[in-house]
């Protein structure tokens, strides 16, 4: 019975007119013609690459901001060696991850580095080298808290939305292979109605079917590609924030080890 379908489809004698009117137009026609299960399917997937394609523009400006403005924080780091001059412009890039988490690190070096008020500052005792290295300790442990908190806290920020990237990736062609299937049994619903089995009365559903699956794919495609290509971008960030923390923390180190010898000469 299947090998008698198919050959009556393949061997029918199909003219111009006995095909169907959506089919004798462009691809837009097809999806005016189409059944009501496949017009949601698609109006779902071109939904989802409306939003894929605002997310790719926008995370392009991001990241394209958060690199112009790391290059220059960086040169603004190695070229000055004042804290607090980097830091004022550190301010002013608000988009850099590493400017974030110099801002972090140097709030908690002012915090932990406060001096205490004294009435009278010669009645202060100097401290020991005991306590002088649980103070370093304690500082360097909180500030490397803080250099953590900051460098978790911007890789969310810069992965932010990308979630939707992956889940478009993923579903898009399932939804589009929905369309498809339900395309085919109304292909061949079509079939048992007419009761004749040519390629008049299939091509409409086999075309439906094809239409779903291409807006699937035009829905999914960009999305895998754009959300391969910001996550290297990120990894690349994330490795950067990871070698500057260490070496924002081993200034930190130099600075405690200069108090300290500073101290030992006032003594």
């Amino acid at each position: 019975m299947l090998y008698s379908l198919v050959h009556n489809i393949l061997t029918g004698a199909v003219t111009s007119g006995d095909i169907a009117p959506g089919l004798q137009g462009e691809i837009w026609e097809l999806v005016l013609h189409s059944g009501p299960v496949v017009k949601v399917v698609i109006c779902i997937l071109l939904l989802l690459s409306v939003c894929c394609w605002g997310i790719i523009f926008f995370k392009f400006l991001v990241m394209r901001s958060v690199v112009k403005e790391s290059e220059t924080f960086l040169a603004v780091f190695w070229e000055h060696s004042r804290l607090s001059h980097i830091y004022q412009e550190a301010t002013k890039l608000q988009q850099s991850p590493l400017a974030e988490i110099f801002r972090s690190g140097y709030m908690e070096l002012q915090k932990f580095g406060k001096p205490k008020e004294s009435p009278d500052e010669q009645t202060v005792p100097p401290e020991d080298d005991l306590t002088m290295s649980r103070s370093r300790m304690y500082g360097i442990s909180s500030i490397q808290r803080a250099l953590d908190q900051a460098s978790v806290a911007e890789q969310a920020r810069l992965e932010r939305n990308l979630g939707f990237l992956a889940t478009t990736g993923n579903t898009a062609p399932f939804i589009g292979l929905f369309g498809t299937v339900w395309g085919i049994m109304d292909s061949f619903r079509q079939i048992g109605l007419s009761g004749a089995a040519n390629l008049a009365t299939v091509a409409p559903g086999i075309s439906e079917a094809l239409i779903a699956t291409a807006f699937g794919l035009v829905a999914a495609i960009p999305a895998v590609v754009a959300y391969n290509y910001f996550l290297g971008r990120i990894r690349m960030m994330t490795s950067e924030m990871d070698n500057f923390s260490s070496e924002f923390l081993n200034i930190i180190e130099r600075h405690f080890e200069a108090i300290k010898k500073k101290g030992h000469v006032k003594q």
